[in-house]
């Protein structure tokens, strides 16, 4: 994207990527580990300190190559359907199995409520959401440290089940590097669930704000992001190099997905609106084209089966199993 925008990929402000912008450096502290880089990797010690970090057992637990492989590894061993459109899209697209769910939900960035059923709950954004590591749920929950972490490169996610055996069988060997392994243990010392969602919390408030006083409509929920609904807010934006995501792979045309940034984004941010040929955003109109409704959603959620699946009279953890 720099390269097309002839832009220092440096310079950018990526919120088309929905990342923890009050993580730590990881860069410093990967700095410290880069011998391990001589080293095969081992992830016995990192699954326990990863399994302590987030209550289970570390028989339940397995590292992965990001939350990307444990869908992989989940979806090639029990398939499953999404549990409303849109999801996000990694997630399988049968036509029967067991539900998969992400919460917060992407990309409307609402939590589950608590009679909301699944049979695999992908939990990348949760504890940014909430400030707690995971629900607590039965069943098969996968997670992303990328997210938490704000570190895309290292690939390190996690897969939690009852049995999980069946699904890190079908792992290569040797799937997490030597250096995400080794940087765990700091990534966790450093650790803050509780004050990121916080500030995450003021900052999505102070995001909201400064869209709603330019006249964009704005969804927010729980998640580390924003819907905007303003056709073409992408290619207005990138040019100043801010990148948003466009929301048209979901369905949702003429939405945009704008991650919450820290206070320096917040204000390149508000330099681009500034600065960028935008449409008129004085009528926004919902994604089908008509006036948006006063507080109302920018999408509704659908499913082929109205969530009468499996999970919904079943312990999610034996239906997966059945399949």
């Amino acid at each position: 994207m720099a390269r097309a925008l002839g832009l220092d990929p440096g310079s950018l402000l990526d919120l088309s990527q929905n990342l923890n912008p009050f993580a730590p450096d990881v860069g410093a502290l990967a700095a410290r580990h880069l011998g391990e880089l001589r080293r095969y990797p081992d992830p016995a010690a990192g699954t326990r300190l990863l399994a302590e970090a987030l209550a289970v057992n570390p028989d339940r637990l397995v590292l992965t190559n990001g939350a990307a492989e444990a869908i992989s590894l989940v979806a090639a061993e029990i398939g499953g359907q999404a549990w409303a459109e849109p999801e996000f899209g990694l997630h399988p697209r049968g036509d029967a199995g067991p539900v998969w769910r992400s919460d917060p939900h992407n990309p409307s960035g609402r939590l589950a409520g608590s009679d909301e059923v699944a049979d695999v709950w992908d939990e990348a954004f949760y504890a940014l959401a909430t400030g707690r590591w995971t629900a607590g749920r039965g069943g098969i929950v996968i997670g992303s440290l990328t997210k938490t972490f704000a570190c895309p490169g290292l690939r390190l996610g996690y897969l939690v089940a009852d049995d999980v055996e069946r699904f890190a069988c079908r792992q290569p060997q040797w799937s997490v590097g030597s250096l995400p392994l080794a940087l765990l243990a700091d990534l966790l010392e450093h650790a803050d669930p509780a004050g990121w969602a916080t500030a995450i919390a003021a900052a999505r408030r102070d995001l909201v704000a400064l869209l709603e006083a330019r006249g964009f409509a704005v969804e927010a929920a729980d998640a580390p992001w924003v819907l905007v609904e303003t056709p073409g807010l992408r290619e207005a934006l990138a040019p100043h190099g801010v990148l948003v995501r466009d929301c048209a792979s979901f369905g949702l045309d003429g939405i945009a997905r704008v991650a919450v940034p820290d206070a320096g984004g917040l204000e390149r941010l508000a330099a681009a609106l500034d600065q960028a040929a935008l449409p008129d955003t004085d009528a926004p109109t919902s994604c089908n084209g008509t006036a948006s409704m006063e507080g109302g959603p920018m999408w509704q959620a659908s499913s082929s089966k109205e969530n009468q699946s499996s999970a919904s009279s079943a312990d999610p953890a034996t239906e997966a199993s059945r399949v």
